[in-house]
């Protein structure tokens, strides 16, 4: 796909080997078989699938392997794979069962040489940053935390990005706290801001409540990927109507 093309990715967040959705964070809700849900996605024209593990760290658990290899072997798009993957070798596993991409989280904000090094080791373009962040009114900023969405750091969301790029990630995936599963529309002021001072993809996550919010995360926001779960997963929109939409807006898309 050149790089101009806008990609669609459905997102699996993963708890006890069923795909789940909440709102803020919290307040999950049972959204289907991952297997199942990921061949739909793919026959369905999704770019890119994302399979997010939402308590292997807050768990302190490994990520499920043998979902991802399961997953991996049904599906021919690109495949990231991200939660509770703390070490090289924990990468070089997930890799190995046939993700071709990894998002690090708490990992990498707590240990940020993990991105130079596997940068280094596997290539880039393979290592996704994931970023949760949410808006701190006192402090007029975005901050940054971890766990999913549990632990707050107190460290503002552009400083992490700017560093996340340098140590090597090839891409970043933006979450808003505020916006996630509130299906308003994504939070464009941080999109915005992230998106003007990196020089890497940056996929917009949480609050996709239909293809005109994607639509206006890449016109307004400037993301080059938009990623989302609700809408997909309990059949508001397909992501072939939704790609159709966002054709109509001007924007190129894979169809």
């Amino acid at each position: 796909m050149d790089e101009l093309t806008k990609r669609v990715i459905p997102c699996l967040d993963i708890k006890n080997g069923r795909v789940v959705k909440g709102i803020n964070f919290v307040n999950l809700v049972d959204a289907g078989d991952p297997v199942q849900s990921a061949i739909t996605y793919e026959e369905n024209l999704a770019d890119e699938l994302c399979f997010l593990d939402i308590t292997a760290s807050s768990d302190n658990r490994d990520i499920l392997i043998h979902l991802v290899e399961e997953i991996a072997s049904k599906i021919f798009i690109p495949f990231t794979v991200g939660g509770g993957i703390r070490t090289l070798e924990d990468i070089r596993a997930v890799l190995q069962q046939g993700a071709d991409k990894v998002s690090l989280n708490t990992a990498a904000f707590q240990r940020p040489e993990i991105l130079t090094q596997a940068s280094e080791i596997f290539g880039s373009q393979c290592i996704v940053c994931a970023i949760d962040s949410k808006f701190n009114p006192e402090r007029n900023r975005y901050e940054i935390y971890l766990h999913g969405g549990r632990t707050p750091t107190g460290r503002e969301a552009l400083d992490w990005a700017k560093e996340a790029e340098e140590r090597g990630a090839g891409e970043i995936l933006l979450t808003s706290m505020d916006k996630d599963g509130t299906k308003d529309g994504f939070d464009i002021p941080i999109l915005k801001m992230i998106c003007e001072n990196t020089n890497i993809p940056i996929i917009a996550s949480g609050g996709a409540g239909n293809p005109e919010h994607m639509s206006e995360a890449i016109l307004r926001g400037g993301a080059d990927a938009v990623l989302a779960a609700s809408i997909f997963h309990f059949g508001t929109y397909s992501i072939h109507e939704t790609k159709l939409a966002m054709q109509e807006m001007g924007i190129k898309v894979r169809l």
